[in-house]
C-alpha cells in the first residue's frame, strides 16, 4: 500500500491514493486529462501559459511539510489526486447514522444527493479560473502575479479532486458528470456555471483580492462541512483542500490590507484627513476608502447567497444522512442529530426582519453563514487596524445581511447596509451609494496598470510584509514570457 503522507509521482497523474493499482480509475482519469490540458489553455490565465512561475506543488499531505517551491510552467503543473490520511475507526460524526462506521463506498440510498454535492463544489473551482483568467495582465507586481496564478493552479487541482471522486465512485454517471464540469464557462448564456456568484466578473485586481477574501472564504466553510461527511473519502479530499483553501484567503486578506495600506499612505503624504474627499483621492491615484467598501458590500453579499435559503429541507436531508455537517461538528456540544433542537433564525415576516426560533435541522445553512460572518469578522477587523494606526477616520463594516441579497428570505424586498427596508425605487435612487457604480469601475480600471519589473509594485497598492518563501524583495516569482509581454 503507498504512503498515504507522500505522494506518487511515478504516474502521469501523482496521487497518493494507490491509482497505479486501480486500472479503471486511472484510465478513466487518463481519458479525461486531455480535456482538461484544453480547457486550461482555452480558460486558464490569458497569455501566460509559456512563462515560468515560482509555484508550490504538495508532495505530501503532512501539515508541516507538504509543500516544495519551485519555477514551472502552468500547464506542466503535476495537478494531483490527494486525500488526508484515513483516521482509523473513524465513525459518522452527525445525522441518523452517527456513531457508525463511516462509509468507504457510497451508500445507496445517499448516491444522488453526494453526486450533487461533488458536482456543485466541483463547479466552483474551474468558474474561478475563469472568472480571473484576465488579470495577469494588469497585475500589480510579479509577487501578485504569482499568488493569483497559484490560487488558480490549485482551483485547478481542486477540480481533479472532486472529478476523482465521480470517476471512482459514480460510474458512468460520474464520467457524463465530470465532463460537463469542463464543458460549462463562467459567464456563459448557454452553459453558465451552477452558483450564480460564480457567473460574476473579476473585473479588476481588487475584485480579485475581495473574491479570495470572501467567496473563498465561502468555500472554506462548505469544504469544513464536507470535511464532516459520514462518506469518508469525501471528508478526507477535503479536508486537504483546506490546506490550500488558507492561501487563497491569505491573497485575499492581506490584497485589500495592502490597497487600504497604500490609500492611508498617499492621503497622509498628501495632507488629506477627509476620506470622503474622493476627488482629491483619486487625483493621487489610489483607490479612495468609500469605493472599497462598496466593494466589500458587493463581494460579502453574493457570496452569502452561496450559502442558499436559510430553511432549507436540503441542508437538512444532507445534514440527517451523515453525508454534510456543520463547521467543526466534533467540536459542538449537542447529541449531533438536532432532532427536537432549534436555531435562531433572521426572517422576513409581515415586512419586518426577526429573528425566529426554526427547527435546527432546518436551518443547518443559516448556522454555517453564521459561522462564515464570523469567520469574516476577523480579517475586516484586521483593516480597520490599519486605518486605525494609520489614523484615518474611517471603518470598513460588512453590511446587514438582508442587504443586496438574490437568494434566500430576503431576495424579494430591498434593504441598505444597516437592514432598513426599502421601496424599489428608494433602492434605485441610492444604489450607487453603497455598491460600486459603473464610474467606480471605470475609475479602478484605470489604475490597472501592470508593474512586472522584479520588486517593484502599480502606485496603488504597498508591498507585502514578507516575500514567498521568505524570498528578497526583489525575487523574480515569474519569469514572464515575450508572448505575454507583448500581449
Amino acid at each position: 500500500m503507498a504512503d498515504l503522507v507522500n505522494v506518487d509521482y511515478n504516474t502521469s497523474i501523482p496521487n497518493n491514493v494507490n491509482l497505479a493499482d486501480d486500472r479503471r480509475v486511472l484510465k478513466a482519469l487518463e481519458k479525461w486529462h486531455p480535456g482538461y490540458l484544453n480547457w486550461w489553455s482555452n480558460m486558464g490565465p490569458e497569455g501566460f501559459q509559456e512563462s515560468l512561475v515560482y509555484l508550490r506543488t504538495a508532495v505530501s499531505v503532512d501539515p508541516k511539510g507538504w509543500a516544495k517551491f519551485g519555477y514551472v510552467k502552468m500547464p506542466e503543473y503535476r495537478w494531483g489526486i490527494l486525500l488526508a490520511p484515513e483516521e482509523e475507526g473513524r465513525t459518522i460524526p452527525c445525522g441518523e447514522h452517527a456513531g457508525k462506521p463511516a462509509w468507504q463506498e457510497v451508500p445507496g440510498e445517499y448516491r444522488s444527493m453526494l453526486r450533487r454535492l461533488i458536482v456543485i463544489q466541483g463547479d466552483t473551482e474551474p468558474a474561478s479560473v475563469e472568472q480571473q483568467r484576465h488579470l495577469g495582465q494588469t497585475a500589480p507586481s510579479l509577487y501578485d502575479m504569482r499568488n493569483l496564478f497559484q490560487v488558480n493552479v490549485e482551483e485547478g487541482r481542486h477540480l481533479w479532486a472532486m472529478v476523482y471522486l465521480l470517476q471512482k465512485y459514480f460510474g458512468a454517471d460520474g464520467r457524463e458528470e465530470a465532463d460537463m464540469l469542463l464543458e460549462r464557462q463562467s459567464g456563459s448564456e448557454d452553459h453558465p456555471r451552477m452558483l450564480g456568484a460564480f457567473n460574476e466578473a473579476t473585473p479588476d485586481w481588487l475584485s480579485f483580492f475581495m473574491f479570495t477574501y470572501f467567496t473563498d472564504r465561502d468555500g472554506k466553510m462548505q469544504l469544513e462541512a464536507l470535511a464532516q461527511s459520514g462518506f469518508d473519502p469525501l471528508s478526507r479530499t477535503c479536508r486537504f483542500m483546506l490546506t490550500e483553501e488558507a492561501h487563497h484567503m491569505f491573497v485575499g486578506e492581506t490584497g485589500v490590507g495592502r490597497v487600504i495600506q497604500r490609500t492611508c499612505e498617499a492621503m497622509k503624504e498628501a495632507g488629506i484627513t477627509d476620506p470622503y474627499d474622493i476627488n482629491a483621492v483619486r487625483a493621487l491615484g489610489v483607490i479612495d476608502l468609500p469605493t472599497i467598501q462598496k466593494k466589500a458590500n458587493m463581494h460579502y453579499s453574493l457570496s452569502l447567497d452561496l450559502f442558499g435559503s436559510e430553511i432549507s429541507t436540503n441542508a437538512a436531508n444532507a445534514f440527517n444522512s451523515g453525508i454534510k455537517g456543520r463547521y467543526r461538528e466534533a467540536k459542538i456540544e449537542d447529541d449531533h442529530k438536532l432532532e427536537k433542537d432549534t436555531y435562531p433564525v433572521l426572517r422576513l415576516i409581515d415586512g419586518k426582519v426577526v429573528i425566529s426560533d426554526e427547527p435546527a435541522l432546518s436551518a443547518i445553512n443559516m448556522r454555517l453563514r453564521d459561522d462564515y460572518v464570523k469567520d469574516a469578522t476577523g480579517g475586516v477587523n484586521r483593516w480597520n487596524n490599519i486605518l486605525k494606526k494609520e489614523g484615518v477616520e474611517f471603518q470598513i463594516t460588512l453590511p446587514h445581511v438582508a442587504f443586496h441579497r438574490h437568494q434566500g428570505e430576503f431576495s424579494a424586498i430591498h434593504a441598505d447596509p444597516e437592514g432598513n427596508l426599502l421601496s424599489s425605487e428608494e433602492w434605485e435612487k441610492r444604489r450607487d451609494e453603497w455598491l460600486p457604480s459603473k464610474a467606480d469601475g471605470d475609475f479602478i480600471d484605470s489604475l490597472m496598470k501592470p508593474q512586472w519589473e522584479p520588486g517593484k509594485y502599480a502606485g496603488w497598492i504597498s508591498p507585502p510584509r514578507v516575500g514567498i518563501d521568505n524570498k528578497p524583495g526583489d525575487f523574480e516569482y515569474v519569469k514572464v514570457s515575450g508572448v505575454a509581454q507583448n500581449a
